[in-house]
């Protein structure tokens, strides 16, 4: 399994992104998927995470009412849109599969900065 996370750039505050992440696999569709994001010097942690038929969708507090998670299943991708963006949403976003049978995300894809400026 490979997810291909790309999208991330230098933006503005204020701006918007679009996060894309491209897996390899035919079940993909099957996966809840989820991004995660690491600033520097901080812990990975969650942002958001969609079901696999795109219906039930979760975020963390802190990008709430910002960014929206979703896919397309017939694209095999996962996207994260970004928006109003702030400087200390600056970090490497990771997208990730959630295995339902080991209860955890198990394959990550490479990773993708984002850096907003103020």
């Amino acid at each position: 399994v490979q997810l291909q996370a790309s999208g991330g750039g230098l933006v503005q505050a204020g701006g918007s992104l679009r996060l894309s992440c491209a897996a390899s696999e035919r079940t993909f569709s099957t996966y809840r998927m989820g991004w995660f994001r690491q600033a520097p010097g901080k812990e990975r942690e969650f942002v958001a995470a969609v079901s696999w038929v795109g219906g039930s969708t979760t975020y963390a507090d802190s990008v709430k009412g910002r960014f929206t998670i979703s896919r397309d299943n017939a694209k095999n991708t996962v996207y994260l849109q970004m928006n109003s963006l702030k400087p200390e949403d600056t970090a490497v976003y990771y997208c990730a599969r959630f295995s339902g049978s080991a209860y955890e995300y198990d394959y990550w894809g490479q990773g993708t900065l984002v850096t907003v400026s103020s």
